[in-house]
């Protein structure tokens, strides 16, 4: 299956399914960590047919998402003199995936690069878009740039090998965009959770979710608009990652704690039913993902928001369900309702 994305600055296909033979006339990099080269580099190497190949390890990890690792995806381009023509190619998770758009966006003023997802995560959110970035002392992606990949190649047997914490975190965020984009999916999603060993019924719900981010790409690629709806949850979530300094939760369980945190606000608004957010919470359990987080200082919390991309002029954006199927960007809530909703969740501990 192919599926398009369609910007106003570029145009790109999204393939699920099989990696199909990658050819290219000029130098490629390919850019991963020692666990995924170990998985699948040799498989990727396989597929391609270019001038020469090179190959980039960085560490694993968030918290390796930074401009040192930059540093060094750019060395190596450098020590293997690509050109302006040479092409870069992603393989790995959301991390990676974020890393080399921004890299490949700089070098020489930008070079094309190829999205090869490994994680569910990264195939169902963060490989599509655009999106790149690194993380600072400041907050998360707070250093970045939009640049689109010239292709997305999305093989859903690469997931046989993910960890269950890493499939849930990919849950988390496919569970957002329905919450969000489709009623239909969410109830077919909490009716019937997915499983990794129901290769035909993942791949279609894969295919579900990167047709509802490309869309909203579609109609919004640099987030001044609808394409924001996409960070339900992330507003949180970017302000626990930051205060455990990406150590205790993957990206997609910080996103978990986020959306029910949101939930809260959102029930709290009067935008969602008590019935809502407990059927979001129980879809994300299902998937044994972590729904509060305990943290002492609801100001201090509050505070951290101001850093979030989203906000502008001193006004903190929060993206709110409003209902399911439903989303409502809001940035207009009073304070102490905030940091009610802060202090009723703040406290609580994991079940």
């Amino acid at each position: 299956m192919t599926i398009e994305i369609q910007t106003q600055s570029a145009q790109y296909p999204i393939h699920i399914g099989a990696i199909p033979t990658l050819e290219s006339p000029h130098k490629v990099l390919i850019v991963s960590n020692p666990k995924v080269a170990g998985l699948y580099l040799e498989r990727v190497l396989a597929h391609i047919r270019a001038k020469e190949v090179y190959v980039c390890i960085i560490p694993d990890g968030e918290q390796y998402k930074n401009m040192q690792s930059i540093e060094h995806i750019l060395e190596c381009a450098f020590c293997h003199h690509l050109d302006r023509k040479s092409l870069m190619i992603a393989l790995g998770g959301g991390v990676i995936g974020d890393m080399v758009g921004f890299a490949s966006g700089i070098y020489q003023r930008g070079i094309d690069f190829i999205q090869i997802p490994t994680t569910l995560l990264a195939q169902v959110d963060a490989s599509v878009g655009g999106k790149c970035g690194i993380n600072n002392a400041f907050g998360k992606n707070l250093v970045g740039l939009f640049h689109q990949p010239k292709a997305v190649y999305i093989d859903p047997s690469m997931l046989a090998t993910l960890p269950p914490r890493e499939f849930g975190a990919g849950m988390a965020e496919m569970i957002k965009m329905a919450v969000c984009f489709d009623r239909a999916f969410f109830e077919e999603l909490l009716k019937a959770p997915l499983r990794l060993e129901d290769s035909d019924t993942l791949s279609a719900a894969i295919a579900r979710s990167v047709k509802i981010k490309a869309e909203v790409v579609n109609a919004d690629e640099k987030e001044q608009g609808i394409r924001a709806a996409l960070n339900y949850g992330h507003t949180f979530a970017h302000v626990i990652e930051n205060l455990t300094q990406y150590k205790e939760f993957l990206h997609g369980e910080a996103v978990s704690i986020g959306m029910c945190m949101a939930n809260a606000l959102s029930y709290e608004l009067g935008m969602l039913s008590l019935d809502e957010c407990q059927s979001i919470e129980h879809t994300l359990k299902a998937y044994n993902l972590p729904t509060h987080y305990a943290f002492k200082n609801p100001q201090h919390f509050y505070e951290k928001f101001y850093l979030d991309k989203k906000s502008t002029d001193s006004k903190i954006m929060f993206v709110l369900p409003n209902g399911i199927g439903g989303v409502k960007l809001c940035s207009d809530i009073p304070k102490e309702r905030v940091l009610k909703v802060l202090a009723s969740m703040g406290g609580k501990n994991e079940d």
